[in-house]
């Protein structure tokens, strides 16, 4: 595995989980149970708890060469069937006893009871799939993403780059391991880099206090809940780089975290199908409400509606594209959804609006289907008026959408999770204070919770 994930000796602990850890040398060797194990299958899926037996699973298919797909362990049983299905994983991993296999289940191999094997396998070619995962099905049933490991090893490199990343770091956080963010980053870009990770279990602010990493990485739900805990948010401090992704990080939990630990987050963006491609450096500035410039090796551009180009600005929004090394294979068993996904010339679209400085940084507004509100002839961007709600002191939590009207097309309208006492017109009146009037909600909904996924974003489509 020396072409993706490095040297597989080392008798120091390279992975701990919730407190069980394995030397590099431990986990390589477990790993190669599971490759001989698995040798030649068309794909596996993994029970992908927050588990050493997960990282063992994915090392070992990384090993066998043959393509993972990590299971969610809370996916309920359609979503269950539907990803065993599509992928057509013909056997699934997992710790022993930690899984109960439905009928038509493949076969499930418990990963910590393999017999040790001394079978060394020749490292597959860079453009075979590693991961196959499976987008959050917001617009329908998920579909498969294929990511070749030279993509992987694309990406990782260009943020070992941009955020000096050394063997000399230690990774900490308490993400899912069936994501890009958890487990490509998390737990992947560890193993390459060399440096060891400290996998909390759960992101529990105390965790993150008690990890000693040097290089933490968080959504924002786990970087506000910090915020909120201002004991651990300090004990931090001590710490090289705190990294937000998976969803915009609020300005005001920016500030805060910045105050509280001494560090400006580091943000970056990207997606299942591009993997990382826009980050801040750890040598460079760090802006609230943007997420930094290119990565080594990406390409990005803005286009308009009817396709045409968007100048750069920093203030007309337009939809993202990306060309990269980091970008998927296509959509497993969906080649109309991959025609579709990119442009003639190939470029992938993101499906995201994002305004672009002329220096070069990235300002991403929100979903295309979502967040981009048109409003009286105006192009309004939801994620600049959360922020505006979130800048309120009695506001906890928002998310804007536009929802139909019968003069202006659409309006803004706001679900605010909010302090006692706090009105829909304080609410209007704050936003009217500090953007164009025309940017302001014209309704507003004070609701107890916000409905979100399993990385902490925001579903907007459950709004209403």
């Amino acid at each position: 595995m020396t072409d993706l994930l490095g040297g597989e000796t080392g008798a120091d602990e390279a992975v701990r989980v919730d407190g069980r850890g394995l030397s590099r040398a431990e986990l390589f060797g477990r790993a190669s149970a599971v490759a001989a194990e698995i040798a030649g299958a068309g794909a596996v899926a993994v029970h992908a708890t927050a588990s050493l037996e997960t990282i063992v699973a994915v090392v070992g298919g990384l090993t066998a060469g043959v393509p993972v797909v990590p299971l969610p362990p809370d996916s309920g049983p359609d979503e269950r069937a539907h990803i065993l299905g599509d992928s057509g994983a013909s056997l699934l991993l997992a710790a022993e006893g930690a899984y109960e296999p439905g009928p038509s289940d493949p076969p499930v191999v418990p990963v910590d009871g393999l017999p040790a094997s001394g079978t060394t396998l020749a490292p597959p070619p860079g453009d075979a799939t590693a991961l196959i995962l499976y987008t959050s099905g917001t617009t329908g049933a998920p579909k498969g993403v294929l990511i070749s490991r030279d993509a992987i090893a694309a990406g990782l490199d260009a943020l070992a780059e941009a955020w000096a990343w050394t063997p000399d770091d230690v990774v900490a956080h308490g993400l899912p391991l069936f994501h890009v963010h958890g487990l490509v980053l998390g737990v992947l870009g560890a193993l390459r880099a060399g440096s060891p990770l400290v996998h909390t279990g759960r992101p529990r602010p105390e965790a993150y206090a008690a990890a000693g990493g040097s290089l933490y990485f968080g959504v924002p739900t786990v970087w506000s809940r910090l915020c909120d805990d201002p004991g651990s948010a300090r004990a931090l401090a001590g710490a090289r780089l705190l990294v937000s992704g998976s969803a915009p990080l609020p300005v005001p939990v920016f500030e805060r975290l910045a105050a509280l630990t001494g560090h400006r987050p580091v943000e970056r963006y990207g997606m299942t199908e591009t993997l990382i491609t826009i980050s801040a450096r750890a040598d460079g500035d760090r802006r609230p409400g943007h997420v930094g410039t290119p990565l080594t090796g990406v390409e990005t551009r803005l286009a308009a509606e009817d396709g045409s180009p968007v100048p750069h600005d920093g203030e007309t929004p337009g939809e993202l594209l990306v060309r990269s090394p980091t970008l998927f294979g296509g959509y497993l068993n969906r080649p109309e959804a991959t025609a579709a996904s990119l442009t003639p010339d190939g470029w992938f679209r993101t499906g995201d609006i994002a305004a672009i400085g002329p220096d070069g940084w990235h300002r991403i507004v929100g979903r295309a289907s979502t967040d981009l509100i048109k409003s009286g002839g105006y192009r309004i961007g939801a994620g600049e008026v959360e922020n505006a709600l979130l800048a309120h002191p009695g506001v906890r939590e928002a998310a804007v959408i536009g929802t139909p009207h019968a003069d202006l097309g659409e309006q803004v309208t706001a679900y605010v999770v909010a302090d006692a006492g706090v009105t829909e017109r304080a609410l209007i009146d704050a936003v009217a204070g500090r953007l164009s009037a025309h940017k302001r909600p014209r309704a507003v909904h004070l609701v107890e919770s916000l409905p979100r996924n399993a990385m902490g974003k925001v579903v907007k489509t459950r709004l209403g």
